[in-house]
Protein backbone atom coordinates (compact mmCIF):
# COMPACT_ATOMS: atom_id res chain seq x y z
CA UNK A 1 0.00 0.00 0.00
CA UNK A 2 1.46 3.38 -1.00
CA UNK A 3 1.55 6.56 1.00
CA UNK A 4 -1.78 7.64 -0.45
CA UNK A 5 -3.39 4.52 0.99
CA UNK A 6 -2.40 5.47 4.53
CA UNK A 7 -3.91 8.95 4.59
CA UNK A 8 -7.11 7.84 6.29
CA UNK A 9 -5.39 5.54 8.77
CA UNK A 10 -4.75 6.70 12.32
CA UNK A 11 -1.25 7.06 13.68
CA UNK A 12 -1.92 4.08 15.96
CA UNK A 13 -2.87 1.90 12.99
CA UNK A 14 0.24 2.90 11.07
CA UNK A 15 2.48 2.37 14.12
CA UNK A 16 0.91 -1.06 14.59
CA UNK A 17 1.57 -1.93 10.96
CA UNK A 18 5.22 -0.88 11.25
CA UNK A 19 5.70 -2.88 14.43
CA UNK A 20 4.09 -5.88 12.72
CA UNK A 21 6.73 -5.74 10.00
CA UNK A 22 5.20 -3.41 7.38
CA UNK A 23 8.14 -1.02 7.29
CA UNK A 24 6.58 0.80 4.33
CA UNK A 25 3.85 2.13 6.62
CA UNK A 26 6.50 4.32 8.29
CA UNK A 27 6.69 6.34 5.06
CA UNK A 28 3.08 7.37 5.71
CA UNK A 29 4.00 8.64 9.16
CA UNK A 30 7.01 10.49 7.75
CA UNK A 31 4.85 12.10 5.07
CA UNK A 32 2.25 13.08 7.67
CA UNK A 33 4.70 14.88 9.98
CA UNK A 34 7.58 16.01 7.75
CA UNK A 35 6.32 19.51 6.94
CA UNK A 36 5.26 20.48 10.46
CA UNK A 37 8.40 19.10 12.10
CA UNK A 38 10.57 20.61 9.38
CA UNK A 39 9.11 24.07 9.98
CA UNK A 40 9.78 23.79 13.70
CA UNK A 41 13.38 22.61 13.16
CA UNK A 42 14.03 25.43 10.71
CA UNK A 43 12.69 28.06 13.08
CA UNK A 44 14.55 26.57 16.02
CA UNK A 45 17.92 26.06 14.34
CA UNK A 46 17.87 28.89 11.83
CA UNK A 47 19.43 27.15 8.85
CA UNK A 48 18.24 24.48 6.46
CA UNK A 49 21.24 22.16 6.77
CA UNK A 50 20.94 21.82 10.56
CA UNK A 51 17.13 21.62 10.32
CA UNK A 52 17.33 18.82 7.75
CA UNK A 53 19.87 16.95 9.90
CA UNK A 54 17.61 17.24 12.93
CA UNK A 55 14.60 16.11 10.94
CA UNK A 56 16.36 13.09 9.42
CA UNK A 57 17.82 12.06 12.78
CA UNK A 58 14.37 12.40 14.32
CA UNK A 59 12.76 10.07 11.80
CA UNK A 60 15.59 7.53 12.09
CA UNK A 61 15.48 7.59 15.90
CA UNK A 62 11.69 7.40 15.82
CA UNK A 63 11.81 4.32 13.63
CA UNK A 64 14.49 2.61 15.69
CA UNK A 65 12.71 3.23 18.99
CA UNK A 66 9.11 2.91 17.78
CA UNK A 67 8.44 0.03 20.19
CA UNK A 68 9.02 2.53 23.03
CA UNK A 69 6.15 4.74 21.86
CA UNK A 70 3.74 3.80 24.64
CA UNK A 71 0.71 5.68 23.25
CA UNK A 72 0.56 5.16 19.50
CA UNK A 73 -2.41 7.56 19.22
CA UNK A 74 -0.01 10.30 20.34
CA UNK A 75 2.76 9.28 17.94
CA UNK A 76 3.01 12.83 16.57
CA UNK A 77 3.63 14.31 20.02
CA UNK A 78 6.14 11.54 20.80
CA UNK A 79 8.00 12.20 17.55
CA UNK A 80 7.90 15.96 18.20
CA UNK A 81 9.59 15.28 21.55
CA UNK A 82 12.42 13.50 19.75
CA UNK A 83 12.78 16.49 17.40
CA UNK A 84 12.89 18.94 20.31
CA UNK A 85 15.77 16.96 21.80
CA UNK A 86 17.58 16.71 18.47
CA UNK A 87 17.28 20.49 17.98
CA UNK A 88 18.70 21.06 21.45
CA UNK A 89 21.61 18.73 20.76
CA UNK A 90 22.41 20.16 17.33
CA UNK A 91 22.07 23.71 18.61
CA UNK A 92 24.42 22.93 21.49
CA UNK A 93 26.96 21.27 19.21
CA UNK A 94 26.87 24.23 16.83
CA UNK A 95 27.32 26.68 19.71
CA UNK A 96 30.35 24.75 20.93
CA UNK A 97 31.85 24.55 17.41
CA UNK A 98 31.64 28.23 16.67
CA UNK A 99 30.53 31.50 18.12
CA UNK A 100 27.08 32.38 16.97
CA UNK A 101 27.29 35.08 14.32
CA UNK A 102 24.02 36.73 13.47
CA UNK A 103 23.53 37.60 9.85
CA UNK A 104 20.91 40.27 9.77
CA UNK A 105 19.75 39.74 6.19
CA UNK A 106 16.12 40.60 7.02
CA UNK A 107 17.25 43.97 8.37
CA UNK A 108 19.23 44.62 5.18
CA UNK A 109 16.14 43.72 3.16
CA UNK A 110 14.01 46.01 5.32
CA UNK A 111 16.41 48.89 4.76
CA UNK A 112 15.81 48.76 1.03
CA UNK A 113 12.04 49.00 1.55
CA UNK A 114 12.14 51.12 4.68
CA UNK A 115 8.98 53.07 3.93
CA UNK A 116 6.77 50.22 2.78
CA UNK A 117 4.69 48.38 5.31
CA UNK A 118 4.42 45.04 3.58
CA UNK A 119 3.39 41.78 5.11
CA UNK A 120 6.63 40.16 3.97
CA UNK A 121 8.72 42.81 5.70
CA UNK A 122 6.79 42.35 8.93
CA UNK A 123 7.22 38.57 8.75
CA UNK A 124 10.95 38.99 8.16
CA UNK A 125 11.20 41.36 11.12
CA UNK A 126 9.42 38.89 13.38
CA UNK A 127 11.51 35.95 12.14
CA UNK A 128 14.67 37.98 12.75
CA UNK A 129 13.54 38.84 16.29
CA UNK A 130 12.62 35.22 17.07
CA UNK A 131 16.07 34.13 15.84
CA UNK A 132 17.66 36.54 18.36
CA UNK A 133 16.04 34.77 21.34
CA UNK A 134 18.07 32.36 23.43
CA UNK A 135 17.45 28.72 22.57
CA UNK A 136 15.31 28.10 25.66
CA UNK A 137 13.12 31.15 25.06
CA UNK A 138 12.83 30.46 21.32
CA UNK A 139 11.88 26.83 21.98
CA UNK A 140 9.15 27.82 24.46
CA UNK A 141 7.83 30.60 22.23
CA UNK A 142 7.68 28.39 19.12
CA UNK A 143 5.97 25.56 20.97
CA UNK A 144 3.35 27.88 22.46
CA UNK A 145 2.61 30.28 19.61
CA UNK A 146 3.70 28.54 16.41
CA UNK A 147 2.99 24.90 17.19
CA UNK A 148 0.05 25.99 19.40
CA UNK A 149 0.78 23.42 22.10
CA UNK A 150 -0.84 23.63 25.49
CA UNK A 151 1.41 24.13 28.50
CA UNK A 152 0.63 20.56 29.56
CA UNK A 153 1.86 19.25 26.19
CA UNK A 154 4.96 21.42 26.51
CA UNK A 155 5.67 19.96 29.97
CA UNK A 156 5.32 16.43 28.54
CA UNK A 157 7.65 17.17 25.63
CA UNK A 158 10.35 19.09 27.45
CA UNK A 159 10.30 17.73 30.99
CA UNK A 160 10.47 21.35 32.19
CA UNK A 161 8.18 22.41 35.03
CA UNK A 162 5.01 24.33 34.17
CA UNK A 163 6.03 27.47 36.06
CA UNK A 164 9.41 27.55 34.29
CA UNK A 165 7.76 27.16 30.88
CA UNK A 166 5.30 29.97 31.59
CA UNK A 167 8.21 32.17 32.67
CA UNK A 168 10.16 31.32 29.49
CA UNK A 169 7.18 32.17 27.30
CA UNK A 170 6.61 35.44 29.16
CA UNK A 171 10.29 36.40 28.92
CA UNK A 172 10.35 35.47 25.22
CA UNK A 173 7.38 37.79 24.63
CA UNK A 174 9.09 40.58 26.59
CA UNK A 175 12.33 40.12 24.65
CA UNK A 176 10.48 40.07 21.32
CA UNK A 177 8.60 43.22 22.28
CA UNK A 178 11.92 44.90 23.12
CA UNK A 179 13.63 43.71 19.92
CA UNK A 180 10.74 44.74 17.70
CA UNK A 181 10.43 48.16 19.31
CA UNK A 182 14.18 48.69 18.81
CA UNK A 183 13.71 47.79 15.16
CA UNK A 184 10.98 50.43 14.86
CA UNK A 185 13.43 53.06 16.07
CA UNK A 186 16.05 52.20 13.43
Amino acid sequence: MGIHGVQGESDATLVGRVLAGDTGAYAGLVARYRDRLGRYAMRMLGNSADAEDALQETFVRGYRSLARCTDAERFGAWLFGILVNRCRTIGGQRARRQERVTQDEPAVSRASVAHTETRDALREEIEWAVAQLSDTYREAFLMKYVEELSYEEMVDLTGVKLSALKMRVARAREELRRLLSEEDRD
